[in-house]
Protein backbone atom coordinates (compact mmCIF):
# COMPACT_ATOMS: atom_id res chain seq x y z
CA UNK A 1 0.00 0.00 0.00
CA UNK A 2 1.54 3.44 -1.24
CA UNK A 3 1.55 5.48 2.52
CA UNK A 4 1.54 9.16 2.53
CA UNK A 5 5.02 10.58 4.13
CA UNK A 6 3.12 13.30 5.39
CA UNK A 7 -0.36 13.14 6.62
CA UNK A 8 -2.14 16.93 8.33
CA UNK A 9 -5.31 16.48 10.48
CA UNK A 10 -7.56 18.93 10.76
CA UNK A 11 -9.41 17.34 14.63
CA UNK A 12 -12.66 18.69 14.22
CA UNK A 13 -16.03 17.73 15.95
CA UNK A 14 -14.89 17.50 19.85
CA UNK A 15 -17.39 20.03 21.16
CA UNK A 16 -20.25 18.26 18.89
CA UNK A 17 -19.37 14.58 19.72
CA UNK A 18 -19.74 15.76 23.35
CA UNK A 19 -22.85 17.75 23.19
CA UNK A 20 -24.68 14.61 21.31
CA UNK A 21 -23.55 12.79 24.81
CA UNK A 22 -25.21 15.07 26.84
CA UNK A 23 -21.29 16.31 28.30
CA UNK A 24 -19.99 19.64 28.22
CA UNK A 25 -17.68 20.68 25.44
CA UNK A 26 -14.65 20.67 27.40
CA UNK A 27 -15.27 16.95 28.12
CA UNK A 28 -14.93 16.45 23.96
CA UNK A 29 -11.55 18.51 23.84
CA UNK A 30 -10.62 16.27 26.61
CA UNK A 31 -10.95 12.84 25.33
CA UNK A 32 -9.97 14.33 21.56
CA UNK A 33 -6.56 14.92 23.46
CA UNK A 34 -6.50 11.26 24.80
CA UNK A 35 -7.32 10.19 20.93
CA UNK A 36 -4.11 12.18 19.25
CA UNK A 37 -1.83 10.73 21.74
CA UNK A 38 -2.52 6.80 20.39
CA UNK A 39 -2.85 8.28 17.07
CA UNK A 40 0.75 9.52 17.11
CA UNK A 41 1.67 6.42 17.46
CA UNK A 42 -0.64 4.33 14.93
CA UNK A 43 0.37 6.71 12.52
CA UNK A 44 3.72 5.59 13.15
CA UNK A 45 3.21 2.10 13.31
CA UNK A 46 0.88 2.24 9.91
CA UNK A 47 4.49 4.30 8.41
CA UNK A 48 3.71 7.64 8.23
CA UNK A 49 6.72 9.60 8.31
CA UNK A 50 5.12 12.85 8.89
CA UNK A 51 1.85 14.28 11.07
CA UNK A 52 0.71 17.14 11.39
CA UNK A 53 -2.51 18.33 13.39
CA UNK A 54 -4.13 21.87 14.15
CA UNK A 55 -4.95 21.86 17.47
CA UNK A 56 -5.57 25.70 18.38
CA UNK A 57 -6.23 28.72 15.53
CA UNK A 58 -5.36 32.22 15.68
CA UNK A 59 -9.57 32.77 15.65
CA UNK A 60 -9.94 29.76 18.78
CA UNK A 61 -9.46 33.26 20.83
CA UNK A 62 -12.76 34.09 20.17
CA UNK A 63 -14.31 30.84 22.15
CA UNK A 64 -15.87 31.33 25.51
CA UNK A 65 -13.12 31.77 28.12
CA UNK A 66 -13.71 29.19 29.99
CA UNK A 67 -13.70 26.88 26.97
CA UNK A 68 -10.02 28.52 25.93
CA UNK A 69 -8.68 28.54 29.27
CA UNK A 70 -9.61 24.33 29.82
CA UNK A 71 -7.83 24.29 26.01
CA UNK A 72 -4.59 25.55 27.79
CA UNK A 73 -4.85 23.52 30.56
CA UNK A 74 -5.26 20.55 28.40
CA UNK A 75 -2.49 21.81 26.57
CA UNK A 76 0.21 21.80 29.05
CA UNK A 77 -0.96 18.41 30.31
CA UNK A 78 -0.95 16.71 26.96
CA UNK A 79 2.07 18.50 25.80
CA UNK A 80 3.80 16.21 28.98
CA UNK A 81 2.26 13.38 28.46
CA UNK A 82 3.87 13.64 24.36
CA UNK A 83 6.97 14.45 25.50
CA UNK A 84 7.05 11.38 27.69
CA UNK A 85 5.92 9.46 24.74
CA UNK A 86 8.49 11.03 22.65
CA UNK A 87 11.44 10.03 24.74
CA UNK A 88 9.76 6.35 24.35
CA UNK A 89 9.48 6.07 20.98
CA UNK A 90 11.97 8.45 19.85
CA UNK A 91 9.79 10.54 18.09
CA UNK A 92 10.77 14.08 16.89
CA UNK A 93 8.42 16.67 18.27
CA UNK A 94 7.69 20.71 16.95
CA UNK A 95 5.08 23.31 17.20
CA UNK A 96 4.47 25.76 14.49
CA UNK A 97 2.35 28.91 15.54
CA UNK A 98 2.65 32.42 16.62
CA UNK A 99 3.76 31.85 20.27
CA UNK A 100 3.45 35.07 21.11
CA UNK A 101 -0.01 35.15 22.99
CA UNK A 102 0.74 31.69 24.95
CA UNK A 103 1.83 32.41 29.16
CA UNK A 104 5.74 32.16 29.48
CA UNK A 105 5.17 28.34 31.46
CA UNK A 106 3.85 27.45 27.86
CA UNK A 107 6.39 28.65 25.76
CA UNK A 108 9.10 27.14 28.11
CA UNK A 109 7.48 23.86 27.82
CA UNK A 110 7.26 24.32 23.99
CA UNK A 111 11.34 25.00 23.74
CA UNK A 112 12.18 22.07 25.91
CA UNK A 113 10.64 19.71 23.71
CA UNK A 114 11.15 20.80 20.66
CA UNK A 115 15.25 20.86 21.73
CA UNK A 116 14.92 17.56 23.71
CA UNK A 117 13.83 15.78 20.79
CA UNK A 118 15.43 17.50 17.50
CA UNK A 119 17.96 14.61 17.50
CA UNK A 120 15.13 12.04 17.61
CA UNK A 121 14.64 9.76 14.17
CA UNK A 122 10.99 8.59 14.66
CA UNK A 123 7.77 10.22 13.28
CA UNK A 124 7.76 13.65 13.19
CA UNK A 125 5.04 14.92 14.37
CA UNK A 126 4.22 18.68 14.46
CA UNK A 127 1.61 20.50 16.60
CA UNK A 128 0.05 23.75 15.84
CA UNK A 129 -0.99 25.94 18.32
CA UNK A 130 -2.29 29.60 17.84
CA UNK A 131 -2.10 29.24 14.14
CA UNK A 132 -3.60 30.12 11.11
CA UNK A 133 -1.95 30.46 7.46
CA UNK A 134 -2.56 34.07 6.46
CA UNK A 135 -1.09 34.75 9.97
CA UNK A 136 1.94 32.42 9.39
CA UNK A 137 2.10 33.79 5.89
CA UNK A 138 1.97 37.40 6.85
CA UNK A 139 4.96 37.07 9.45
CA UNK A 140 6.75 34.97 7.08
CA UNK A 141 6.69 38.66 4.59
CA UNK A 142 7.64 40.42 7.18
CA UNK A 143 10.65 38.22 8.19
CA UNK A 144 11.29 38.89 4.58
CA UNK A 145 11.19 42.07 4.19
CA UNK A 146 13.16 42.85 6.86
CA UNK A 147 16.00 40.76 5.63
CA UNK A 148 15.83 42.82 2.61
CA UNK A 149 16.21 46.03 4.52
CA UNK A 150 19.03 44.50 6.29
CA UNK A 151 20.49 43.13 2.85
CA UNK A 152 20.59 40.00 3.84
CA UNK A 153 17.94 39.42 1.04
CA UNK A 154 17.84 40.17 -2.93
CA UNK A 155 14.15 40.78 -3.26
CA UNK A 156 14.74 39.77 -7.39
CA UNK A 157 15.50 36.23 -5.84
CA UNK A 158 12.14 35.69 -4.65
CA UNK A 159 10.96 32.13 -5.63
CA UNK A 160 9.00 29.43 -4.41
CA UNK A 161 11.52 27.42 -2.67
CA UNK A 162 12.71 31.16 -0.55
CA UNK A 163 9.17 31.53 0.23
CA UNK A 164 8.25 28.59 1.94
CA UNK A 165 11.94 28.79 3.81
CA UNK A 166 10.40 31.72 5.70
CA UNK A 167 7.51 29.72 6.91
CA UNK A 168 6.67 27.74 10.44
CA UNK A 169 7.04 24.43 8.16
CA UNK A 170 10.54 25.32 6.36
CA UNK A 171 12.33 22.12 7.43
CA UNK A 172 9.25 19.80 6.54
CA UNK A 173 7.75 18.25 3.64
CA UNK A 174 4.33 19.63 2.30
CA UNK A 175 1.25 16.95 2.97
CA UNK A 176 0.55 14.64 0.72
CA UNK A 177 -2.88 13.98 2.72
CA UNK A 178 -4.92 16.40 4.30
CA UNK A 179 -7.80 14.76 6.60
CA UNK A 180 -10.49 16.64 8.49
CA UNK A 181 -12.99 14.84 10.29
CA UNK A 182 -16.84 15.74 11.52
CA UNK A 183 -18.09 16.58 7.68
CA UNK A 184 -17.08 20.17 7.75
CA UNK A 185 -15.29 20.24 4.08
CA UNK A 186 -12.96 23.31 3.86
CA UNK A 187 -9.72 24.31 5.07
CA UNK A 188 -10.47 26.60 7.55
CA UNK A 189 -6.97 28.83 7.06
CA UNK A 190 -4.95 25.46 7.67
CA UNK A 191 -1.11 25.42 5.54
CA UNK A 192 -3.04 26.90 2.37
CA UNK A 193 0.18 27.50 1.24
CA UNK A 194 1.57 23.97 1.73
CA UNK A 195 -1.71 21.79 0.59
CA UNK A 196 -1.66 23.11 -2.76
CA UNK A 197 -1.05 19.72 -4.42
CA UNK A 198 -2.18 17.36 -1.21
CA UNK A 199 -5.12 15.14 -1.29
CA UNK A 200 -7.99 15.75 0.77
CA UNK A 201 -10.02 13.35 2.65
CA UNK A 202 -13.36 14.11 4.40
CA UNK A 203 -15.25 12.04 7.00
CA UNK A 204 -18.49 12.58 9.00
CA UNK A 205 -17.03 11.16 12.01
CA UNK A 206 -15.70 12.93 14.93
CA UNK A 207 -12.63 12.94 16.31
CA UNK A 208 -13.11 11.26 19.44
CA UNK A 209 -13.81 8.89 17.23
CA UNK A 210 -11.52 8.72 14.40
CA UNK A 211 -8.98 5.47 15.60
CA UNK A 212 -6.50 3.57 13.99
CA UNK A 213 -9.11 1.80 11.31
CA UNK A 214 -10.24 5.04 10.16
CA UNK A 215 -6.62 6.38 9.90
CA UNK A 216 -6.36 3.27 7.82
CA UNK A 217 -9.45 4.37 5.46
CA UNK A 218 -7.75 7.68 4.89
CA UNK A 219 -4.80 6.02 3.53
CA UNK A 220 -6.76 3.56 1.32
CA UNK A 221 -8.88 6.23 -0.07
CA UNK A 222 -5.33 8.23 -1.00
CA UNK A 223 -3.56 4.94 -2.30
CA UNK A 224 -6.41 5.23 -5.06
CA UNK A 225 -5.67 8.84 -6.11
CA UNK A 226 -3.92 9.87 -9.44
CA UNK A 227 -1.74 12.57 -7.82
CA UNK A 228 -0.82 14.87 -10.84
CA UNK A 229 0.21 17.93 -9.89
CA UNK A 230 -1.43 19.36 -12.93
CA UNK A 231 0.12 16.84 -15.35
CA UNK A 232 -1.72 13.90 -17.83
CA UNK A 233 -2.42 10.97 -16.12
CA UNK A 234 -0.13 8.17 -17.46
CA UNK A 235 -1.78 6.31 -20.15
CA UNK A 236 -4.15 8.81 -20.99
CA UNK A 237 -3.97 11.26 -23.93
CA UNK A 238 -3.91 15.42 -23.89
CA UNK A 239 -6.89 17.03 -25.43
CA UNK A 240 -6.10 18.72 -28.58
Amino acid sequence: MKIPKHVSIIMDGNGRWAKALGKPRTYGHKVGAENLVQLVEDADEIGIKYLTVYAFSTENWNRPDMEVKTLMRLFRKYLKICYQKAMKNHSRIRLIGDFSKLDSELQEMIRVLEHDTKDFEGINFTIALNYGSRDEMLRGMKKMLADCKEGRLNGEDLDEELFSSYLDTSDIPDPDLMIRTSGEERLSNWMMWQHAYSEFYFTDTAWPDFHKEELLEAVKAYTLRDRRYGKVSSGEEPNV
